[in-house]
């Protein structure tokens, strides 16, 4: 008998077999990989999605929340945001409360694929609207004086347009959000040097945190004074959201996170944060940048800056066509003002500084409407 009979060859159905064996272990171990990395993956999400949430949660204005509509946020509604920036807690600011020194309405407009960014002067002659007695201040101590809502409440009766949301920005949170996306660059619209920062005029210049905040604080030393100030704070966010929305690495979330909760208070609440971040990611493609375009004037001694009423009217009609709104004749305490300071000789059409008195009479008028 041969010596190979003692070990007989093994039938193709038990090599097929051994190999099908090999081939589901295989596929086994490929499948528990799978799922640990599907777990994996599920799990990292829900913790930066949690990380997230009680993150923004913190940041959440229960005091001035207001109850939103189902689709409210769907990328088809238009809708505005005030906007507003205090300069305390950054480049020596420390401040515990300061007055919002930048105002902007922003609104957003998906069928159009734009936002717009409309600049409100800070030292606008502005009626305090939510004081007990009628009260005129710049419109930039609203906040001070009655917190988010009065400022809410004075910039929309000021232009007449209906505003229930803001974001409220400490300048701190601005410089971190702005390391976040590994800063960014501008052409500066002039060349000047402030806080041992030095931009030369429509040189591409890369700004980190401290730079942006530099260049978008200047004011004295710009020719167009307060406007010029507005413009170049125009310029940082609109290309600060560019570049987020642009933006598609984790990698500094954490220091993002922990930045938001101290620098940042809104009344948006985080599900709404989530659908418009999904939702008008569009409506990021083209910004409009306006302001409101003030005259010089002294009211008891102190610099104003007062809006016309065809200003006023200007920057109404837009703002509500933006939102899909009918135009109406914009009636309230400054366009009264105005109409009494004309009478008494004050001129739109002068450049020169000129004394603007208040009528109290104003306030009765309104007390006998009500009554």
């Amino acid at each position: 008998m041969d010596h190979n009979d003692n070990h007989p060859k093994k039938s193709r159905v038990e090599i097929h077999a051994k190999d099908y064996n090999k081939k589901k272990s295989l596929l086994k171990w490929i499948s528990i990989i799978l799922f640990f990395a599907i777990v994996a993956v599920v799990a990292y999400s829900a913790y930066i999605y949690c990380r997230t949430k009680n993150a923004v949660d913190d940041t959440y204005d229960n005091n001035n929340q207001v109850q939103i509509k189902k689709g409210e946020f769907n990328g088809k509604k238009k809708f505005a945001v005030l906007l507003m920036g205090t300069d305390t807690g950054a480049l020596d600011r420390t401040e515990k409360i300061g007055n919002t020194d930048t105002i902007i309405i922003a609104v957003v407009n998906p069928q159009k694929e734009r936002y717009t960014l409309m600049s409100v002067p800070r030292d606008t002659m502005a009626q305090m609207v939510g004081t007990k007695k009628f009260q005129i201040e710049k419109i930039n101590a609203a906040y001070p004086l009655g917190g988010a809502a009065m400022s809410m409440a004075s910039v929309s009766k000021l232009v007449n347009i209906p505003i229930k949301y803001y974001a409220l920005v400490n300048m701190k949170g601005i410089m971190r959000l702005i390391r976040y996306v590994g800063g960014i660059k501008i052409r500066p619209t002039l060349s000047f040097e402030y806080s041992g920062y030095i931009f030369k005029k429509g040189q591409l210049t890369h700004m980190g945190g401290g730079g942006a905040l530099a260049y978008s604080r200047m004011r004295y030393d710009d020719p167009q004074g307060d406007y010029g100030r507005q413009k170049r704070q125009r310029q940082v966010i609109t290309t600060l959201i560019k570049k987020a929305v642009a933006l598609n690495t984790l990698t500094k979330l954490d220091s993002v996170l922990t930045s938001i909760s101290g620098n940042v208070k809104t009344n948006l609440p985080f599900d709404a944060l989530q659908q418009i971040a999904f939702n008008y990611r569009n409506s990021t493609k083209n910004v409009k940048n306006d302001y409101l375009h003030g005259h010089n004037a002294t009211i008891e001694g102190a610099s104003y800056q007062v809006q016309s009423t065809q200003e006023l009217q200007r920057v109404s009609d837009y703002l509500r066509l933006e939102l899909g709104l009918e135009p109406e004749r914009i009636q309230n305490n400054e366009t009264y003002q105005n109409q009494r300071n004309k009478t008494h000789g004050f001129d739109f059409t002068n450049p020169a500084t000129q004394d603007y008195n208040i009528y109290q009479d104003y306030w009765d008028l309104q007390e006998e409407g009500e009554n």
